[in-house]
Order: C-alpha cells, then sequence, then structure tokens
C-alpha cells in the first residue's frame, strides 16, 4: 500500500521534475497549439500514459533479457520529436507528403486546418508516445517499480505501475487544460505559418537533439546542483517519510494479512547454526519469533543484537528465534557468506537461507527487517516492521511464553529480562543509493541502468544525495566495478553514519582511502571499518565508512588504490 501511494505522488512530482520541465513546453504546446479542440490535449496525455506503460515492459524485458540499452529508446525519441518538429517548420511540404497518402486530397484545405482536422489525430499520438520513454527515466520511485517489485511480483509491480501513470497524466491534463484556455482566444496558436508553431517546432528538435546528446542530464544536473528546484529531494522526503510510517506501523489491513495460522518454511537452501528443521517441529511445543534479515542490511545488522539477547535469555524457556535470511544481492547467496557473517555478529540461533524468495512470499513479505511471532498453537499473533519498540517485542514475547507455561500445565512465571542492549538513534536525510544498473536512478555523472565500461570525470560540484563515478569503471547489474588505480567513488550527503557494501572481484583485499569534504577523513569521524583513513574490502559485507554524532552535510570521496572493488550501495543511518 505505501508504494501504491508513493507510486501516485510520484507520478504527479514527475511534472515538476527537472528533466522534465524543458520538456513541459512541448507537451503543453501540443496540447494548446489547436485552440478549443478539447480532444486533444487528452489523445496527447492517454497515449503517453500508455507509452510509458509499455515502454515499462519493452524496458524490463530488453535490460533483463536481450541487454538492450534504455538509451535506445531515447533515440527512438528523439527521432520522432525532431520529425514532428519538422512538419511544424514545414507543413506545406509536411502536407504534400501526407497527400501523396492514400485517401488523402485538397492540400488547401488542409493547410487551413492545419492540425485541427480529426482525420490526423494519430499525429496526437505520435507525440504522446514518443514523450513516454522520456517522462519515465525522471522520477525514482519508477526505477523501484521497475527494478525491485517487477521482478518479485508482476501484479502488484503492474498495479503500483498504473498508480504513477494515473498521477502523472492526471497532472499532466489539469496543465494541458488550464493551458488551453489560456490561449482558447488567441488565434496566433491555431495558424499553422504563424511564429507559435514554428517556435513549437524549433522547441522539438532542441529538446529531441538535448536528448540525443545527453544534454537534458546536464541540464537536470544544473538545477540539482544550485538548488534552487530539487523536485527529486522532495520526492524523496515523502517516499522516505512513508516508508519510516510503514515501519512504526501495520494499517489494520496489513495486520489482518499478516495473522492468522503460521506459514511454513518454503524451499530452504541450507541453514546455519542448526540442523535443518520445519516449524512445524516447534509447534505446540514452543513460541516462535520468525525475523526477516539481510545480513548486510544496515536496518538487521542494529536488530541482530536484540535477537541474539531474546535467543540466549528465552531460548531455554520456550522461544525459537528462526531468522529467515533472503538476499538483496548474488553475494548474500552464498552459505558461506552468511555462516561467516554469523560468526562475525555473534548469531547463535538458527539462521535459514531463503535464496529463492519462497518464505518471503509465502509471508507477503516486504520488508528487512519484519519479525513475526507465533504462539504455542501456531498462531501469528503479533508482527513488527522495522527497527525500534524492541522493549515492546520483548514483553510480546514474554505474555506468550506465560500463556505457553499455562497451556503446557507448568509452574512458575517468566519476567522480562532486564536489558543491556545500547540505544541507537538513525539520523539521515540521504537516502540508500543503488550503483548497478538495475537501480542506480541516482546516478549523478552517468546514465542510469546502461550496462557496460566507460570512463568518468568526477565534477567539482556534486548534487547532494547523487552519486558520481571517477576513473575507469564498469557498470553491472547489482554493482559498479573500478578497473583502474586512482579510480574514484564520490557523494554528498547528510547523515550521521556511513555505510557501503562492497566485495573484490577475486577476493583479494583492496584498499581505499577516504576522504571528507576535500581532506583525509578526521580519526573522530572514522567508521569502524576505516583505520588512519584508509578502507580494507576484504569480504562481501557491509563497512562502516563515517560516524559523527551531529548531522551534517558532508562530501565523501573513496579513492581505490587498486582495481577489483565491486561496491554496491551506500546506506545510511
Amino acid at each position: 500500500m505505501t508504494l501504491l501511494v508513493v507510486s501516485f505522488i510520484a507520478g504527479v512530482l514527475t511534472v515538476l521534475a527537472p528533466c522534465v520541465l524543458p520538456l513541459l513546453p512541448v507537451t503543453l504546446g501540443g496540447a494548446v497549439a489547436e485552440a478549443g479542440n478539447r480532444r486533444r490535449p487528452l489523445v496527447i496525455i492517454v497515449s503517453l500514459a500508455v507509452s510509458v506503460f509499455i515502454f515499462t515492459l519493452l524496458l524490463k524485458g530488453s535490460t533483463a533479457l536481450i541487454g538492450t540499452s534504455p538509451t535506445f529508446w531515447s533515440y527512438v525519441s528523439a527521432v520522432i520529436l525532431i520529425i514532428f518538429g519538422l512538419t511544424l517548420l514545414f507543413p506545406i511540404t509536411w502536407a504534400k507528403i501526407v497527400l501523396k497518402l492514400p485517401g488523402h486530397n485538397k492540400p488547401e484545405s488542409w493547410v487551413a486546418k492545419g492540425y485541427e482536422s480529426r482525420s490526423y489525430w494519430w499525429g496526437d499520438i505520435i507525440v504522446g508516445s514518443a514523450l513516454g520513454p522520456v517522462f519515465t527515466t525522471c522520477s525514482p520511485t519508477f526505477f523501484v517499480i521497475l527494478a525491485t517489485v517487477l521482478p518479485q511480483s508482476f501484479g502488484r509491480g503492474i498495479v503500483d505501475l498504473l498508480a504513477y501513470i494515473v498521477g502523472l497524466s492526471l497532472s499532466l491534463l489539469l496543465i494541458a487544460y488550464v493551458g488551453q484556455r489560456l490561449v482558447n482566444r488567441l488565434e496566433w496558436a491555431t495558424n499553422p505559418n504563424g511564429w507559435f508553431k514554428k517556435s513549437l517546432g524549433v522547441l522539438f528538435i532542441v529538446v529531441s537533439i538535448c536528448i540525443v546528446f545527453g544534454w537534458d542530464k546536464q541540464i537536470e544536473a544544473g538545477i540539482l546542483s544550485s538548488g534552487f528546484f530539487d523536485v527529486t529531494t522532495l520526492e524523496q522526503s515523502i517516499h522516505q517519510s512513508l516508508n519510516q510510517i510503514s515501519r512504526t506501523s501495520l494499517s489494520s489491513s496489513q495486520q489482518e494479512q499478516n495473522e492468522g495460522h503460521y506459514v511454513e518454511i518454503v524451499d530452504p537452501a541450507g541453514f546455519v547454526n542448526s540442523a535443518p528443521f520445519k516449524l512445524a517441529d516447534f509447534i505446540g511445543k514452543k513460541v516462535i519469533l520468525i525475523d526477516f534479515i539481510d545480513y548486510s542490511c544496515i536496518n538487521c545488522e542494529r536488530t541482530f543484537p536484540y535477537l541474539e539477547n531474546w535467543w540466549n535469555k528465552y531460548g531455554n524457556q520456550g522461544l525459537e528465534v528462526v531468522a529467515i535470511h533472503t538476499p538483496e544481492f548474488a553475494f548474500e547467496k552464498d552459505i558461506a557468506n552468511v555462516t561467516a557473517a554469523a560468526k562475525q555478529f555473534g548469531l547463535t540461533f538458527p539462521i535459514v537461507l531463503d535464496n529463492k524468495y519462497g518464505t518471503w512470499n509465502a509471508y507477503r513479505n516486504e520488508y528487512w527487517p519484519h519479525k513475526y511471532l507465533i504462539d504455542i498453537h501456531g498462531n501469528v499473533v503479533y508482527d513488527k516492521v522495522g527497527e525500534g519498540g524492541d522493549a515492546l517485542v520483548e514483553s510480546e514475547i514474554v505474555k506468550l511464553l506465560n500463556d505457553r507455561l499455562q497451556l503446557l500445565g507448568q509452574n512458575g512465571t517468566i519476567d522480562t529480562g532486564t536489558s543491556t542492549m545500547p540505544d541507537y538513534t538513525v539520523k539521515t536525510e540521504s537516502t540508500e543509493t543503488y550503483f548497478g544498473a538495475i537501480r542506480n536512478e541516482y546516478f549523478g555523472n552517468g546514465t542510469p541502468m546502461i550496462v557496460g565500461d566507460n570512463v568518468y570525470q568526477t565534477p567539482d560540484r556534486l548534487a547532494p544525495n547523487q552519486f558520481y563515478l571517477g576513473g575507469s569503471w564498469r557498470i553491472d547489474q547489482e554493482y559498479a566495478q573500478e578497473k583502474a588505480v586512482g579510480a574514484n567513488l564520490s557523494y554528498e550527503f547528510t547523515a550521521t553514519n556511513m555505510y557501503l557494501i562492497a566485495t573484490t572481484l577475486d577476493g583479494t583485499p583492496i584498499t581505499a582511502t577516504i576522504q571528507i569534504d576535500g581532506h583525509p577523513i578526521p580519526a573522530i569521524w572514522e567508521g569502524s571499518d576505516v583505520v588512519n583513513g584508509t578502507l580494507t574490502i576484504d569480504a562481501s559485507r557491509l563497512y562502516h565508512l563515517y560516524s559523527n554524532p551531529n548531522l551534517g552535510q558532508h562530501r565523501i570521496d573513496i579513492i581505490f588504490n587498486k582495481p577489483g572493488a565491486k561496491v554496491y550501495t551506500f546506506t545510511f543511518g
């Protein structure tokens, strides 16, 4: 439900995004070029909506199955817009071309009516269809739908995509009809040889050239860097706020969906800290705490001490802790990596590898971490999304354990143990940022969703919350791999803690120099994995780069001293 709301809002905000602003005159101009024709904006925008829908499916299929670059579709859009612009600049020539098509005659009548004639409605469809691929690349939430929802649940992804399209279309229709009313009595807007249509034709061609050469991305970066108009940050804030709401409490409909009889573990890929088992083995005997985790997820890592604490305090009093490890990245499917992570964090409770998302989907889960409490009868009686609220979770555990004692006819009571776990506060205005082509929508100096090798130049000034590469890199689906000594990764963030998920190409340790605001990172700001300003990447895991109790905006530069590092994402807290 949260992503559905965010998708709709993202569609509304897309019309104000920096990369769409230069295209609004095209959309608005095409809609109002024929004053009094209220059908035209509807046809253009409906065509754009259908184009967004079809293009999304094509893009997903092309990038996942045949490796077709999304840039190809931008070129197709640019060519269509150039052709349409030429028809506005040279209407008589275009009329003569159209006359050669079957069923067309009387050029004087065509020129007089211009595009007002209903027999040329297909021109509006072409304009709307051409703009679809461009508009889709302007919303971070669109990439979330494309990259994370469609692969896991095609049906849910389609619903969220439709919500995005509805928000976008309603906004454009409002703009179009308001604009049409403004020019409803201006004859210059309907003259096929007038300055308005010729200016509109030039605008179409200029926009097309910008798309071909990537100048539209530079314009967007300039707008973002200026800080004058950053709707992307607004959308991120809305997404983050809604996500925080969903983490602290579930809606009643979600509670009803999740509560009920337990669901058995589905297709486990391995077990850590235990022999293979089923949840059915514990029903009627124990209270079960299930938690969906991922060992390189910082939100999960912060809850690990609580899970271990509860396992140690209540494990011999009827509690069974079961962690369902559902991986986000391919390297997290390796049981050796999961075992090493369990040892690193001192986790001794059972961990089940859910590499194919079988148990994740069976519980209709959407979050890391997500806890489910199952009573002795096998009923899911409580669940908790995200971090925090650990005292409440513990009180629910103790309540169920005491209910278990009564049902089993055992004497005594179980008291809530004294917690020795340290409190933590998450302070961040930056959101998780991915580097792989499947989700790298915040690529400051490159084209998102493109797989391949390239050499990048890091600009002097960075837009906040976008990553920048410098030197030789390869962009793969899940990660970016640096390919030369001195390659760097840069980011301007606002958070008290910053983390990097990384590994190496062949397991050989790789070091990197960490700079903050152009200088060696101060020792007091070094994360736990940085020593004397140097990060050593020697395993596939999450690395702590930066720690500062004071929330502030800073620039980080990671300069790699050897090729072969693979970086996946920045995360904050």
